[in-house]
């Protein structure tokens, strides 16, 4: 069952998540940005889901269906904003860099035991957009195709991830060709296979990483037989090394 928020405006929300804990389905009047100080969250949906450590944060757009799940023990913000803020942020559900100036804005605004009026809150609101839109968009979207042979195709990768199968190969598993799916994909997802791929390895290998697992032994379970290549591409759709940010779900340096 979907819950639905109509009220004119939401309060600033902090709420702790155990691993692998999930909030119901639910839609929001307002606009609001998601953000896990501690922890890896995801906001999902049946069109795909969006993914997010501690140094970035969530966009979801008002009147837009979504449930939360944590990875790790999780202290998951929420700030809603006003249609002014909101208009400033892009139209759909999107992942942001959150800098640490705007992290400190985001704990104050949701620390339960500070008292704000209005105004500080709208100031802190105001910070925090201020940065987020500055940086692009982070590619740690992973959409959830519709066709029935796409849909069997990310099922087969997502059960084994160590032994990555070429695009041909998995098509003759489900009855299509290299050319079709490949057309299938750009068309339903807006990237190629190899793209996508790369973003559901990456998506899984935060969750290793977080449960504890070391770098090497995460790049194996996620189909990179170098660690060097699995690094390098985790750096360019997180933006900092896989063991920088392991560090970082502790707080050491």
């Amino acid at each position: 069952m979907t819950e639905t928020r109509h009220d004119g405006f939401d309060p600033e929300l902090s709420l702790l998540l155990g691993h692998d804990e999930r909030t119901p389905t639910q839609t929001h009047t307002q606009g609001h940005l998601v953000y896990p100080a501690t922890g890896v969250l995801s906001v999902v949906t049946r069109h795909g889901s969006w993914i997010a450590p501690s140094n970035r944060v969530i966009w979801v757009p008002g009147g837009f269906e979504h449930a939360h799940r944590a990875h790790g023990h999780t202290d998951m913000r929420v700030i809603f904003l006003d249609a002014s803020l909101a208009a400033l942020l892009p139209a759909h559900s999107a992942v942001l860099v959150m800098t640490p100036l705007a992290r400190e804005a985001m704990l104050a605004a949701t620390d339960a035991d500070r008292r704000h009026t209005v105004e500080s809150l709208t100031r802190l609101r105001e910070v925090i957009i201020d940065d987020v839109v500055a940086a692009p968009e982070q590619p740690l979207h992973l959409p959830v195709p519709e066709d029935d042979r796409l849909l069997a195709v990310t099922r087969l990768v997502q059960a084994d991830l160590t032994h990555p199968a070429t695009l041909a190969e998995l098509g003759r598993r489900v009855g299509a060709s290299e050319r079709t799916l490949n057309r299938l994909f750009r068309a339903e997802t807006g990237m190629g296979f190899v793209h996508w791929r790369t973003q559901l390895r990456v998506h899984h290998a935060l969750l290793l990483l977080a449960a504890g697992r070391s770098v090497t032994e995460t790049a194996l379970a996620c189909g990179w037989l170098n660690p060097s290549a699995f690094i390098d591409a985790f750096t360019a759709l997180v933006g900092q090394t896989p063991g920088r940010y392991q560090r970082s779900l502790t707080g050491a340096p």
